[in-house]
């Protein structure tokens, strides 16, 4: 087997460390999550105040996305990626903490920290795929195969990680999870330093820092889009709906977890199969049309649901079917989304184009955040859903203009 390995091709063996890592930090990123709300949740923190924990996650997994193509661009994205590992390790000791110092503001910056290293290690791994493909028309069926692969693998590992998050919470308490999840990452790390080709990623010319904006107009509308695409799933997803599940459903740590960790590891399985549901194209033209109609979709799909909920029908049965149904739905937009990005991206100097990106995404996530807690607390979980919709129809109408451009 080892053999085999080693007479890989560089390019597949540079590959499977990218994704091997990327699916570590994964894992550890999932559980973390899960064991943060629900521990905190278990400790009588509201959802307004659970959600405002992952503040400075989102918030500098903004600023890292827009500064860490610069540095990618600069440094190479080995560095990046095992930079983001580091810093993972560090945010999962600073919570081993004793339980008086975990304030809300100590809490914060150790999210702060794991949001610094969760969006370079994917910008570092979605940036690093552009390098290992063949250029032009030939490579792109390719290149939407490998990160339909990679972008599915990881968010189908990040239901795992909810899952582990859960159990480990159960099994060894919230400090005795985080020292497991240590262990892991390390030796993630130790693999990736040692493996990873040093020079991934370097631009041949080096940009400045004021370059960080894109000037692509495809990119900046695709960017949007992607605002408004995550934040319309994270307004009900990361904060509302395990609360809601624990309260309205009367669910332990256990059924929350265990839910949410089956409906991401179906959720990653359709983002990987998206070349298939779609089909592969050599137009980027073709691709932008498939992201719209499946926008659109998505779009109907969460307007049903939360009209179905806002007249409690068969609300049990609504919630779960919608959410399977959203989740499907969702999946193919942002695998559609994750090729788009790298295809459109420059070749040299590739990380810029897609932390720019994946800036956009951070911020998507951090709006969605925030107002999932808010619009929970204030309103309802019926609200939250409304919510999305008017931001699905954002991204629908800027998917639209870039259809057209």
């Amino acid at each position: 087997m080892f053999e085999q390995l080693a007479n890989l091709p560089t390019a597949i063996k540079q590959y499977l460390i990218i994704t091997g890592n990327y699916w570590a930090f994964t894992l550890t990123d999932g559980a973390l999550r899960m064991l943060v709300v629900l521990h905190f949740h278990q400790l009588g923190y509201g959802a307004l105040a659970i959600a405002m924990l992952f503040l400075f996650y989102e918030i500098f997994g903004v600023i890292t996305n827009l500064v860490g193509g610069w540095l990618g661009a600069h440094l190479g994205l080995n560095k990046t990626m095992n930079f983001g590992l580091a810093l993972q390790i560090m945010a999962l000791a600073m919570l081993c903490a004793p339980s008086e110092w975990l304030t809300v503001a100590y809490v914060m910056a150790a999210q702060a920290l794991s949001g610094i290293a969760k969006d370079l290690n994917k910008m570092s791994a979605k940036s690093a795929i552009k390098h290992l493909v063949p250029e032009g028309e030939s490579g792109q069926g390719q290149l939407y195969k490998w990160v339909a692969i990679l972008t599915g693998s990881k968010n189908a590992l990040k239901g795992v990680g909810f899952f582990l998050g859960g159990l480990l919470l159960t099994v060894l308490g919230f400090v005795g999870a985080l020292k497991a999840l240590i262990i892991l990452l390390t030796i993630a790390w130790m693999i990736s330093v040692v493996f990873l080709k040093g020079d991934m990623g370097k631009a041949k010319n080096k940009p400045k820092f004021k370059e960080l904006f894109s000037k692509s107009r495809a990119i900046n509308l695709l960017s949007a889009a992607r605002l408004c695409l995550f934040a319309a799933r994270d307004v009900w997803f990361v904060v509302a709906l395990p609360i809601y599940l624990a309260q309205q459903f009367n669910w332990n740590f256990w059924w929350v977890s265990g839910f949410m960790a089956l409906w991401v590891i179906g959720y990653g399985g359709v983002q990987s199969q998206a070349p298939r549901i779609t089909g592969t194209s050599n137009s980027n033209v073709d691709t932008v049309k498939h992201a719209y109609l499946w926008v659109l979709l998505l779009s109907g799909v969460t307007a049903l649901l939360a009209l179905l909920m806002q007249f409690d029908v068969a609300v049990h049965a609504t919630l779960i079917i919608g959410l399977l149904i959203f989740g499907g739905v969702f999946a193919v937009n942002s695998s559609v989304h994750s090729y788009l990005i790298v295809s459109f991206a420059k070749s040299d100097g590739v990380s810029l184009d897609v932390g720019f990106y994946y800036m956009a995404n951070a911020m998507g996530r951090l709006l969605g955040t925030v107002l999932s807690g808010w619009v929970f607390q204030v309103y309802s979980f019926v609200a939250c859903l409304w919510v999305s919709v008017a931001l699905l129809i954002g991204a629908t109408i800027t998917t639209a203009i870039l259809a057209k451009r």
